[in-house]
Order: structure tokens, then sequence, then C-alpha cells
């Protein structure tokens, strides 16, 4: 009982902030985004009824970033005047401001694609690059700092696994581009990124407490989960506004650099299954259409369309038993984690 006192302590004050600041920037943000005609272009080869979406404004991830970013700043500070304050309890920072980084990525694409009016906005290599040299900023403060820990703990092994440092690096720098891009698959209907993070985020904020005892990543998870809570008011289905790549990339920044701060990144595979599902999806649809082609003179499809929430959609689901099951699905593979954990 005094555990969840204490954890309820720690993450209220960060889930309030987050998810007040965002909800209230909504009805003020939105409009503005309105009158700029900062709206995202629909591509031709989504499903075609996702054309009605066209025009509904995007860079919303910038709502959420705001409330996240002050409401660790402000419980950080808070902690301090405490008396709680330590290293572990500056994390929550330090990952704020990687993901940032990555956040400023997405939006310089956003910015292109609907003040440029380039759909595609970054090119693919761009885009990567940006990326990987975040990332690298990110070992190498990681390295300076001294928080590099070798020590991993793996699913079904009972000891920590030591991994040799030059295996370390490229896992890291594999792990924060492969998770950046697989949320960003993943925000492809209207609260889907934003409900499944928001599970993933609790996911978070209870591993980080017990047993890793990681006040700042507490910190930050409890503000991911208000910021999720405060953005799905207006991103629910029918959306009033859409994360962009600033949201997107933000997010899996965020989800990745926990998972490595807590020393689970492997656990995000389980965690973030859907997020590595969705970009699966694309590679097997990818790989057997150039093969198909190559051997029949035709290419062939193993899903209908993917990331793999369309697939769904071609089948007849609806948005929101999409969100619904997949968010489900999250639920109860973070439940298992946790338990593979502890």
């Amino acid at each position: 009982m005094e555990m969840i006192k204490e954890f309820a302590m720690l993450s209220l004050l960060p889930f309030a902030i987050a998810f007040a600041v965002t909800a209230a920037a909504g009805p003020v943000f939105i409009p503005w985004l309105r009158k700029l005609k900062f709206g995202q272009e629909i591509r031709e080869e989504g499903p075609k009824w996702h054309q009605k979406k066209s025009g509904t404004p995007t860079m919303g991830g910038i709502m959420f970033i705001a409330g996240i970013g002050i409401a660790v700043i402000v419980s950080t500070v808070f902690a301090a005047v405490k008396g709680n304050f330590d290293a572990k309890a500056a994390k929550g920072i330090i990952i704020f401001a990687v993901s940032l980084l990555f956040g400023i990525v997405g939006f310089i694409d956003d910015y292109i694609k609907v003040v440029k009016k380039r759909n595609l906005g970054l090119t693919a290599v761009q885009k990567f690059a940006l990326q990987l040299f975040f990332a690298v900023i990110y070992v190498i403060a990681l390295y300076f700092i001294g928080g590099i820990d070798l020590n991993m703990k793996i699913p079904f092994v009972n000891h920590l696994v030591y991994v040799p440092i030059w295996i370390y690096i490229p896992f890291v720098l594999f792990v924060v581009v492969g998770v950046v891009n697989a949320v960003n698959l993943t925000d492809g209907l209207d609260g889907l990124a934003a409900g499944v993070t928001f599970v993933v985020g609790l996911f978070f904020a209870v591993v980080s407490f017990i047993p890793f005892n990681v006040m700042g990543d507490t910190i930050f998870a409890a503000a991911l989960v208000g910021g999720m809570l405060g953005f799905f008011i207006f991103n629910h289905h029918p959306a009033k506004v859409f994360m962009g790549d600033t949201g997107s990339l933000f997010l899996g920044a965020a989800v990745a650099l926990m998972g490595i701060d807590l020393g689970i990144p492997v656990f995000l595979i389980i965690v973030g299954f859907v997020y590595f599902f969705e970009t699966l999806s694309v590679i097997m649809q990818t790989a057997y259409f150039k093969y198909t082609r190559h051997k029949y003179g035709e290419g062939r499809r193993i899903f209908k369309m993917t990331p793999i929430h369309h697939h769904f959609e071609m089948c007849g689901w609806n948005e929101w038993k999409i969100v619904g099951v997949f968010t489900g699905v999250t639920a109860v593979l973070c439940a298992a984690a946790y338990a593979l954990i502890i």
C-alpha cells in the first residue's frame, strides 16, 4: 500500500500537467493550424475513404510535446525542492530532450509537406540520416554521463546478460531508429498511435518505479500517458487533428529511449508488438511482391494493404474496432512483459 501511495504521488503531478496542457491547447492550437492551412494531404495509394480526411490539421504532436515537456520540467523541479533530486531524477529531462530532437526531424518533414506542398516530405535518405545522427548523439551523451549499462535483461533469462560495447552501440542505434520508424508507420489511423502509446507509457511508468526505481523515467512516462490521453480527445475518430511526423517521431524516440535507459530494449519487441507488426507487414508485403514479380512476372500480395491496420480496414473493420483491438493486444502484452521482468 505504501508503494502504491508513493507511486501515485510521483506520477500524478506529471500526468495531470501533461494532460491539462495538451487538452487546453487543443481548442486554441487546432483552429490556428486550420487558419494557417496546415492540413494533411492524403496519399492516393491509401484506402479511398481516407480521402475525406484530406485537409485535417497536422503537426498536432506539438500539443503533447509541449505538455510533456512542461510536465517533466515542473515535476523534476518539484522533486528537487522536496529533496528527492538525484541523477536518476534528471533522466526524464534527458529522455525528453533527445526525443525532442527526433520531433524536430518530424516537424521539418511535416513543414515540407504542408508548406512546401511536397507530400512525401523529407526523402527517406534524409530522414534516416537525421535519425541516425541524433541516435549517435544520444549514445555519445550516454558515454560522457556514464549512462551506458552493458548489462541487459532478456526475456526468459533469469540473470542479466552482458553485452560487449562493440555490439551494444550498433544495437542501440538500431533500436532507436527502428522503433522511431515503427511508431511512425503505426500512426495511420485516428487515435491508433496515441492509444497504443498510452498503454506503453503506462507500462514504463510502472516498471520504471517497480522494480527499477528510476524516478526520472517514471516522471517522463507518467507525463507521456497524460499527454496521450489529452491528445486522444482530439485525435480519436473522426480526428480533429493529426499528430504528424512531429508527434510520431517524438513518441518513437521516447519509447525506445525508455527501454534502453532501463536496460530492457529487447522487451520492446513484446511491449511494442503492434509497432513491430506494422513494420513487419510492410517488409513482408514488399519482399513477397518483388519475389513473385520476379518469379511469376506479376507482383502478388500477402495482405490487402499495408501497414497491417489498412489490411483490417479492407476486411471491413472500422477505425474504432482496429484501435480498440490493437490497444487491447498491447495491454495484454505489456502485462505479460511486466510479469517476465519482475
